[in-house]
């Protein structure tokens, strides 16, 4: 894999072949990962894999036409050659009013800001073994636990590197470490499954493997013998792992791609409050060692903390420079690049501020309500906001967390949704997305 400095000069090379090529534009993409995995099953090594991947994708301009090309081969002629096909096939490419580079005067200048997202990732087999047993061991150490589906570890590290033709190139590195466990609990028909994990840039700051494991047995056995709920309008309360899901369908009805379409159900929405008016969302790319931090965004413009929700209002859409374009309005450093095609949006460290509420007053205040801990299905309609999903969880009844209950549908539509949210005190930072606990009065229950 290249180093930092040589993935930004190989991105700024293919640029240059490109207009000397006859490209009026053209920016490149370069990524390279490696990474280790180890995974086990009942105490036994189940597998040792290694990956290493190195990709540049190439997109040039003619006018405003466009075309992109991916390699993985640096031969000199292979480059050359896909050099040349992509000017062709830009040549031969319908025009795009909307498409091209970011607008020159608002590309990043100067030194990435420091995020301190690299700590080299190397970590050695033998160490990433010794992790994924101890997760495995201390979820089978759980009362209650009888099979395993395994266990795994996994360090690894990645370099992406952007080059612009009219003046960007710049790449940073980031390095991961994970640890995870799925077990089962129960016998026969009923047995249950459930897992735990966790990830972070530097190895230091990763959890416990045992204490992963240990959560993974609990969450497993406290799942046995579910019961079926009743049908009716019932207070929600989602666990955090589910709960960020809500904010991802947010992402999905503000970027910039959906509100051009007019396929967003907060098409309208920009400026008034969605949000019961003490929530506030916000995104942090300059987050130090994030999940999602990032130094500048897939077109080269710098990042900066925002609120996207503030007070319950929505405050901006998420925009790249095409739908910017299309929209009259400016981009907002939300640009996400694939190897190839054009850029779409997407956030970084995306997260709802927590309330002022305790998890155990928020739930405690409930006469008959459920414990969401799993979804299932993607029965989301961004267009209307119509939300139907398949659910397993467990009952709140009279404030008490009890028994769990499983094949239930929960139901709403996200503008009521976003307007009854109310979020616990609890927001830890574990995830790409992060909520605290959240609760949702008047939803529609059915029984499977």
């Amino acid at each position: 894999m290249l180093s930092v400095d040589q993935a930004r000069d190989r991105a700024s090379d293919i640029v240059a072949r490109a207009i000397r090529a006859g490209a009026d534009a053209a920016d490149a993409v370069y990524a390279g990962d490696a990474s280790t995995e180890v995974s086990v099953r009942l105490g036994v090594l189940e597998d040792v894999g290694r990956s290493e991947s190195e990709a540049l994708g190439l997109r040039v301009f003619v006018g405003q036409r466009s075309a992109s090309v991916a390699l993985s081969d640096w031969a000199a002629d292979t480059v050359s050659a896909m050099v040349e096909r992509a000017v062709a096939m830009a040549r031969e490419a319908p025009e795009d009013p909307w498409a091209g580079l970011a607008p020159q005067d608002r590309l990043m200048h100067g030194a990435p800001p420091a995020l301190d997202l690299d700590d080299g990732g190397d970590v050695a087999p033998d160490a990433l073994k010794a992790r994924a047993l101890a997760a495995e061991d201390a979820a089978r150490a759980v009362p209650g636990v009888t099979n395993s589906e395994g266990a795994g570890a996994s360090a690894g590290r990645s370099i992406m590197a952007l080059a612009t033709s009219h003046g960007f190139a710049a790449a940073y590195a980031k390095s991961s470490h994970g640890v995870s466990a799925s077990v089962l609990a129960g016998s026969g028909d009923g047995m249950e499954r459930d897992y735990d994990y966790h990830s972070a840039r530097h190895l230091r700051h990763l959890e416990d493997a045992a204490t992963v494991g240990q959560r993974a047995g609990e969450r497993a056995v406290a799942r046995v013998n579910p019961g079926r709920l009743a049908s009716g309008i019932k207070s929600i309360v989602f666990d955090p792992r589910v709960g960020a899901g809500l904010i991802g369908h947010l992402v999905g009805a503000i970027a910039g791609s959906a509100i051009a379409r007019k396929t967003s159900f907060l098409l309208h929405a920009l400026g008034s409050e969605v949000f019961a008016p003490g929530i506030t969302i916000r995104d942090d790319p300059h987050r130090p060692h994030g999940l999602r931090s990032r130094p500048f965004d897939g077109e080269g413009l710098p990042v900066s903390p925002l609120a996207l929700v503030e007070g319950g209002v929505l405050r901006t859409w998420l925009l790249d420079s095409a739908s910017a374009r299309q929209l009259g309005l400016e981009p907002t450093g939300h640009a996400a690049r694939g190897i190839s095609g054009a850029p779409g949006v997407g956030t970084s460290n995306l997260y709802l501020e927590p309330g002022a509420t305790p998890r155990e007053t928020l739930i405690g205040e409930i006469d008959d309500g459920v414990y969401v801990t799993e979804l299932i299905g993607m029965g989301v309609n961004l267009v209307t906001g119509d939300y139907s999903r398949g659910a397993s969880g467990f009952r709140i009844e009279k404030g008490e967390i009890t028994s769990p209950v499983s094949e239930f549908t929960i139901a709403g539509n996200l503008k009521d949704m976003f307007r009854a949210l109310a979020p616990a005190n609890d927001l830890d930072f574990r995830y790409g997305i992060n909520v605290p606990t959240l609760r949702i009065d008047g939803m529609t229950v059915a029984s499977g």
